[in-house]
Parts: C-alpha cells; structure tokens; sequence
C-alpha cells in the first residue's frame, strides 16, 4: 500500500529515524559496554576474595568468611566448606553457575589436589541491570520525542519558503501582465530555482494567451465578414421572383446554416473572451421557446435521415425561466447535431423537464469505458465516420460550466444514448 505524506511529514519522519536509529546504537553500545565492564570488574573482585580466602585457609581454625553475598566451599572441607555434588564438575577459571533457580558467578581454583569454589549471588547484579536497562530505554524513548519536537521544528522552517511559494501560486492571479515575478523574493537555492522556472513558464503562458487572443480576433473579424456576405445573398436570392420552390428550399436552408454558424462563432467568443467568468445575460429565452425554434430547425434533417424525431414538453412553468439564449441554444443544438449524426435509425427525443431537459436516442450508443472521454475536445464517439471534429460535446461542457448548469451523459437499452442537462435556478424575465 503506497501511503502519501507531506513533505513536512517525511522530513520529520526522516529526522526521527535518524535519531531513533543513533540513539539505539548508543543504548545497546552502552549496555555492552556495562555488562562487558561488570564482568571483567566480577572476575577480578571474585579471583582476589578467592585468592585471599586460600591465603587464611592455610590457617587452621577456618574462622574467616567470605563477603555476605558469597558461598565458600572446599573439597574435603568440613561444615559449611563442604562441597557438594555439583559444584565439583566445575572447570578451574571464572563461569556463570545455575542451582535451580538461582543464578551465581563461580571462581574456581585447584591447589594442589584440593579444589575450592567461590559463588557470588547474581542478584545484585542483576539489579543494576535492570535499573540501568530501564535508565537507558527511558533515555531512547526521551530522545526519540525530542527529535520528532525538534523535527517538526526544523521542518517548519526548511519549509517555510515552499509554503510560501505556494501561497503565492495558490493566491495571485498570476496570468495577468502586471503580476510580479515570484523568484526576486527568494535565495539563490532549490526554492529560488522553482520560483525561477514558474516565472518562466507562466511567461511562455501569458504569451501563449496572448496569442489565442490575437487568434480569437482575427477569427471572429475574418469568419463574421463571409457569413455576412452569405445570410446577404441568402435575403437577396429569397426575394428573386423567378426562383422555383427547389431552389428556395435550399436557400433557405443556406440561410438557416449561416445563421447558426454566426451564432456558434459568437458563442466560442463569448466563452474566450470571459476567461473562466460567467457569461454577461445579454439575449434571453425560455427552453420552451428555443426548444420549439430548434425543433423547427431540425425536424427536416432528421426526417429526411428516416428518423421519428419526438418532442415531449413535461415543463411546467418552465416557460418563465429565462437563460442565455446563444448558449442555450448552442448546448442544446449541439446535443441534437450529435444524436442526428450517430443515429441512422429509430428515433430522437427531445424532453423537457422543470429542471431542464434532456436528448434521447436509438443510435449506436457510447461504450461505459469512453464516456468520460466524450467531453474532451477531438474525441468522438465512433471513429470510422468522418464528420465533425469531436468539438461539440466539448463546448457543451464548457458551456455548462460556464452557466453552473451540469449535463450528464447515461447509455440507453438496448442501443442509444440519452444526455440530460440540469439548469439549475431559472431568472425571472423582467418586465
């Protein structure tokens, strides 16, 4: 399991590691060396009460005594001397002795054919242990949480800096010209590195805004002047009296074309030129109204496909909620472009509802996996057909997010797919 901290959280963690381990090291090192030390200290203290017990035994009354927490013994020795069984397997030299329970350090000498055998009781020995055991992990344990204070002191200053840097990325609006660069607050280290490359790489971004912007402009002067040139030859050509009812039909729809195309174009820049803000109100109109409008637009198309195209308005009161009529048109007239494109038989169904509405079809559907995908800008539902860039459930998303609406895309049974959009809070037309 890959768990994530903080880069605060890792220096800290890091820090007391570090402590933990060195702390450890000297523990156990200074344990060794104690218990080392005691032994060494035990053998020489044990080898001379042995050696000075043999230097009075050569006297005949046997009224000396070792210290309180030793046992003397003697083989061949009589009274409390005597040495018992198991004592006389001892090898000559200094070894730890076990009788039952109890623990004893053994001294063992041979003189001449007699042996002698001192114990040294191991409690006391044992208890210093202890007590300096408990000193030491109690140490480990202090030191330990003093490294994690210290750490998450130092911590906080090493990473004072980058906090910083980020609230400066996370506050200003660094997009804009006049917006100060971030390295000139900072040393000539890692952070005034980063610093440094973000001031760089927002600068390649500001001029790659500016460039979109300056495309933007030229798009809409260029595009606005041949679709002003056709919807002009379009009214011209509708008044010519020798035109035949063929003729005029295609006009109209060369009208009907041009029109859209200039409101699509004013939708794209309405979108660019507001820069994440919410589009100003500008034109109006209720979902009934431009539903009824698109309907018309579209009912010929669809038909001539071999599609039913179905309306079904389950409003009510809808009609006094008012929205921004470009965008919605431009949602909902996309919606039905895509159904209209990916279907080649059955139906499409336009639905309103209270909170919006929503665009059924019986067409070759969408793949659960690659829904996600479709409001991405160039992804489309089936690649094999030709039309289209895969642009317009893009800009219906972006739109949507522009409008706080929310359009949310569901796979129908047993082929289709149905798009339903949520427009939240209609406004009131004002009188």
């Amino acid at each position: 399991m890959d768990i994530k901290h903080s880069l605060k959280q890792r220096i800290v963690i890091v820090f007391a590691l570090m402590s933990a381990l060195v702390a450890g090291v000297f523990a156990l090192g200074i344990i060794a060396t104690v218990h080392i030390v005691e032994t060494r200290l035990t053998t020489i203290s044990l080898g001379g009460n042995l050696h000075r017990l043999l230097t009075q035994d050569r006297i005949e009354d046997w009224r000396h005594r070792p210290d309180k927490d030793e046992l003397f013994y003697a083989e061949d020795g009589i009274g409390d001397v005597a040495m018992s069984d198991d004592l006389k397997g001892l090898r000559p030299g200094f070894q730890e002795f076990f009788r039952g329970k109890k623990a004893y350090y053994a001294m063992v000498e041979s003189v001449g054919e007699r042996r002698y055998v001192l114990l040294r009781d191991q409690r006391k020995f044992e208890k210093r242990e202890r007590i300096l055991f408990a000193v030491v992990l109690v140490g480990f344990i202090l030191s330990v949480m003093l490294a994690v204070l210290l750490g998450r002191l130092l911590a906080s200053r090493v990473m004072a800096p980058v906090s910083r840097l980020a609230g400066q990325v996370r506050h200003r609006d660094q997009l804009l010209e006049l917006a100060p660069t971030l390295a000139d607050d900072y040393a000539r280290d890692e952070v005034g590195a980063l610093a440094k490359s973000f001031d760089e790489t927002l600068g390649r971004l500001r001029a790659a805004l500016g460039r979109e912007k300056l495309f933007t402009s030229d798009v809409s002067h260029e595009l606005r002047t041949p679709l002003m040139v056709l919807a002009t030859s379009c009214e011209l050509l509708l008044e010519y009296p020798g035109l035949d009812d063929r003729s005029r039909t295609q006009v109209q729809r060369i009208s009907k074309a041009t029109s859209g195309m200039n409101q699509l174009v004013e939708t794209f820049l309405l979108l660019a030129r507001t820069e994440g803000k919410r589009a100003p109100e500008g034109q109006r109109s209720s979902v009934p109204r431009m539903a009824e409008e698109l309907i018309e637009v579209w009912r010929q198309p669809i038909e001539e496909k071999g599609l039913e195209l179905i309306y079904v308005d389950a409003s009510q009161g809808a009609e006094c909620g008012q929205y921004n009529a470009p965008l919605l048109r431009s949602v909902m007239g996309n919606l039905l472009r895509n159904a209209w494109h990916y279907t080649d038989q059955g139906f499409i169904r336009l639905t309103l509802t209270d909170q919006g509405f929503s665009v059924e079809d019986s067409g070759i559907g969408i793949p659960q996996e690659k829904q996600l995908a479709m409001f991405q800008p160039f992804v489309r539902g089936d690649e094999q057909r030709g039309e289209g860039l895969g642009l317009g459930l893009s800009l219906v998303q972006r739109i949507c997010v522009n409008q706080h609406w929310t359009v949310t895309l569901t796979s129908r049974e047993p082929a289709g797919c149905c798009f339903t959009v949520a427009l939240g809070t209609p406004q009131s037309l004002s009188v």
